[in-house]
Formats: C-alpha cells, sequence, structure tokens
C-alpha cells in the first residue's frame, strides 16, 4: 500500500476526442493513482477497445444512449467492490455515478446532470429534476456509504457554490448552474458534513475556475466557473495532503482537479 494516493478528476468532454489531444501522455508523465472522467461519451459496446497501460482497473458505466454522458474510474489497485449507479432507474440509464470501495474510503465519481438553458417559463428546463430529485436521491445515497467507510466525491458537479465560485455571478443569477435551487442542493452537502476541499484550503481564492465556455475566447480571458469538486467526509479532512486545480492542462472545457490522500 502506498504513503499516499493521488486522485483526478476531468470531465473530459469526450474521451476519444480527449485521447486525440495528449490525454494518454498527460497521465503517463503524472503517474495518478486513481483517475475519475466524466462526460466520457462513449457506449459499453466500445469500452473493451480503450486500453491503459497503468491502470489495469477501467470501471465503466455508460449511458444507454450512445454518445451521451457516462463516468469511469481508472486505477492500478483492485477495488474492493464497485457499484454502477445510485439503485434508481430514472437516474441511472445516463451513466452518471460509478463508485468504488478502497481500503480507507468509497470513492464516488459523478457527473451531476445539467440544469439546462432555458424553458418555457425563463427557469432551466431541467431544474427541477435536478434539484428535486436527483441531489435528494444523490445525497441519500452518499451518506448511506458513509456509514461503511468515509467518502469521496469527486466530479462535475454542475453548480458554482458561492459568488466567487465564478467571474460573473450577477450576470448569471438564475442561469443554470448558478440557481438558488441548485446552489442549495450543493449546500444541503456541505450541511451533511462533506466538506469541499478546495475551498476548505484556499476560502478566498478568486479567479479558481475549472469550466470556461467556448465562446468569446472565455478560458484565455479567464471568464470561467468552479463547478468540478472534491467533497470529502470529514473523518479525511487531516489525511488531505494537497488539493488542486490545473488550468494550464487543455484538451476540454473543463481543466482536471487532483487531490492527493495520505493512507
Amino acid at each position: 500500500m502506498p504513503k499516499s494516493q493521488s486522485i483526478l478528476s476531468w470531465n473530459v468532454n469526450g474521451i476519444r476526442a480527449v485521447l486525440k489531444k495528449g490525454f494518454e501522455s498527460f497521465i503517463n508523465e503524472n503517474n495518478y493513482d486513481i483517475i475519475c472522467l466524466q462526460e466520457t461519451k462513449i457506449s459499453e459496446d466500445l469500452v473493451d477497445d480503450l486500453h491503459f497501460e497503468l491502470y489495469p482497473n477501467a470501471l465503466w458505466n455508460c449511458a444507454d444512449k450512445k454518445g451521451y454522458s457516462g463516468t469511469v474510474i481508472l486505477c492500478k489497485e483492485k477495488p474492493i467492490s464497485v457499484n454502477k449507479g445510485i439503485g434508481i432507474e430514472k437516474h441511472d440509464k445516463e451513466g452518471r455515478v460509478i463508485s468504488a470501495e478502497f481500503p480507507n474510503f468509497i470513492l464516488v465519481n459523478v457527473y451531476t446532470p445539467n440544469a439546462q438553458n432555458h424553458g418555457d417559463d425563463g427557469r432551466p428546463k431541467r431544474l427541477y429534476y435536478r434539484c428535486l430529485e436527483w441531489d435528494v436521491d444523490f445525497l441519500n445515497y452518499i451518506l448511506i456509504l458513509e456509514k461503511t467507510k468515509p467518502v469521496i466525491v469527486c466530479g462535475d458537479l454542475n453548480v458554482a457554490h458561492h459568488e466567487i465560485d465564478l467571474a460573473n455571478p450577477k450576470k448569471n443569477r438564475n442561469n443554470a448552474g448558478f440557481t438558488d435551487e441548485e446552489r442549495e442542493g450543493f449546500q444541503a452537502l456541505v450541511d451533511a458534513g462533506f466538506l469541499d476541499i478546495y475551498r476548505q484550503r484556499n476560502p478566498n481564492k478568486a479567479g479558481a475556475y475549472s469550466w470556461w465556455s467556448y465562446r468569446a475566447n472565455a478560458r484565455a480571458r479567464n471568464i470561467g466557473w468552479r463547478i468540478d469538486y472534491f467533497c470529502i467526509s470529514k473523518l479525511l479532512e487531516s489525511k488531505v495532503s494537497a488539493a488542486e486545480i490545473l488550468p494550464s492542462i487543455m484538451g476540454s472545457d473543463h481543466c482536471p482537479i487532483s487531490m492527493t490522500i495520505k493512507a
């Protein structure tokens, strides 16, 4: 067992697309112990064609709809157990959650549904599903897991929690990703005892973003949002030695985030 484990999380916006942009070189050079990817956009019948030399364990959860959503955990160490989805059919058909149990924690890789702009009522189209159904059921799922072992949730949570987490909070008020309802859903996670470890370590750091629109040269201008997170059980707080955002890594409209935890 290594003294510490490094975990990378990245919404790659298509695994096959990012493979053409240096993904394998990046992961081989950095030698992470565990890699969690979201929005893989690949179907179950195609994953066997993908092999990653450093990661003999590739745990895929693909959406029923081809070219949509999807998550994967790549890991060196074989997990004790693996679970796809959260056990609720209406959520699980989109391949948004895969969980792996390791000796000292349960890792949950999640790609949270986007509330989407805009419905006929001027509100994000999928807001009520996202906030009244998904957020509630996902939190219940990880609280049940936490009764067994401490939990690490990582991935694209599709919400900026506070105004400091996006470049233009006033302009985006009530847009998808920054509605009061979505922010309250994230706050419920915090109130349940999970720590947003990057913000915990960097309480006043502005301009730290993980997603940028492809429009208006937003990334070069750093007009972004922090919507990718590591949220951990409080029991793990003292074990985390690093929590970082990696904005210089290209290949997606998101950048990776990473965390290192002592074994």
